[in-house]
């Protein structure tokens, strides 16, 4: 069992069901779902406090969700020493300022990359509010709890993702679900 430490990539089945495990433990303990868009709110809201602390205290959203570092903030630096770490025990860990599937379609520019993964994150920030929870919070919290919003949420952003995905990188249409993921089952 402990190979799996060190494996490139684990089994979705198993990732999944520990998530499941996570997200039971989360509801038990704080009767609250798991989600990272809470985080960066929390964030806004420390450097809010820093900048303008009476302006920050007056937005209704700080009133109710104090901008503090707690164990829903801490998801976010927890996903990326996470994902250090499970690259470093697999051996796959590399840095590379352009990955090489994005220079192959686009090219080598680090700039490009920057404003591209930029500009997503900027519009998945959006959009998260907007939707009133991120790809985690309806995903998973949501979806667990059949909530109708979460699975039309979710819906919007399997389909989103996947539309984005052919405009980017040219996937022919006639190649299927099963070529852009190494074959048929």
């Amino acid at each position: 069992m402990l190979e799996l430490l060190f494996a490139p990539r684990w089994s979705p089945y198993l990732a999944g069901a520990g998530i499941g495990l996570l997200m039971t433990l989360a509801f038990l303990l704080s009767n609250r779902p798991i989600g990272c868009s809470t985080a960066y709110l929390k964030a806004r809201g420390m450097l809010g406090r820093l900048v303008a602390k009476e302006r920050t205290g007056a937005m209704e959203y700080y009133r109710r969700f104090a901008p503090t570092v707690d164990w829903q903030f801490m998801i976010v630096p927890g996903v990326v020493i996470g994902a250090f770490i499970a690259a470093w025990l697999s051996g796959t860990f590399a840095i590379e300022l352009v990955p090489p599937f994005w220079a192959e379609r686009f090219g080598g520019s680090f700039p490009l990359r920057w404003v591209a993964a930029l500009s997503g994150g900027i519009l998945l920030g959006f959009g998260s509010r907007w939707a009133g929870g991120c790809t985690s919070g309806h995903g998973i919290g949501g979806n667990i709890q059949l909530s109708i919003a979460s699975m039309l949420a979710s819906a919007g952003f399997f389909i989103g993702g996947i539309l984005i995905s052919l405009a980017l990188f040219g996937i022919p249409w006639g190649q299927g679900v099963w070529g852009l993921v190494g074959g048929a089952p």
